[in-house]
């Protein structure tokens, strides 16, 4: 069977950004990041999931916090400069990022978002992440990522 190559997987390619494709099964939902780390025999803590938010200002931001975290809200505002932060509806991810819920890349959006990756995922190796598709996660070092995304480390679980 062919590799499946993914926008994310091509744009990390053309960047000469050093990554390992993972693949796992699935169906046309999403599948929680605990249980894409456990099929993809990877520790939780270097999961990462993309949520995507909007500040008080109406701006768009992008949060890449642990599987096994929650993303703080009040820390997110104050990351990102706002008065408050809430998660986008379910029904605008597509339209904002091009991608689908569980299926969101910090990498290749529509649009560069300010993207913000929580303070755990600095001092890892590699880190995993969606590929822009359900079934699909790329792993690489994530000061990579943060240098290919403009992101910053911030406290944000």
């Amino acid at each position: 069977m062919k590799e499946q190559k993914t926008n994310v997987m091509r744009l990390l390619e053309q960047k000469k950004i050093q990554y390992t494709a993972h693949e796992y099964p699935h169906g046309d939902e999403a599948v929680d990041g605990l249980t894409v780390a456990r099929i993809c025999g990877q520790n939780p803590e270097q999961v990462f999931k993309t949520l995507v938010a909007r500040g008080a200002s109406k701006s768009i931001y992008v949060f890449v916090i642990p599987v096994t975290g929650e993303l703080n809200l009040k820390k997110a505002a104050k990351a990102s400069g706002e008065k408050s932060i809430a998660m986008i509806h379910v029904s605008e991810i597509t339209a904002l990022t091009g991608y689908v819920r569980g299926g969101c890349s910090p990498i290749g959006m529509k649009k560069q978002y300010k993207t913000f990756f929580d303070e755990s995922a600095a001092d890892k190796p590699t880190i995993m992440v969606s590929a822009g598709k359900i079934g699909y996660q790329v792993e690489l070092n994530p000061d990579e990522l943060l240098k290919l995304s403009r992101g910053a480390y911030a406290d944000l679980v």
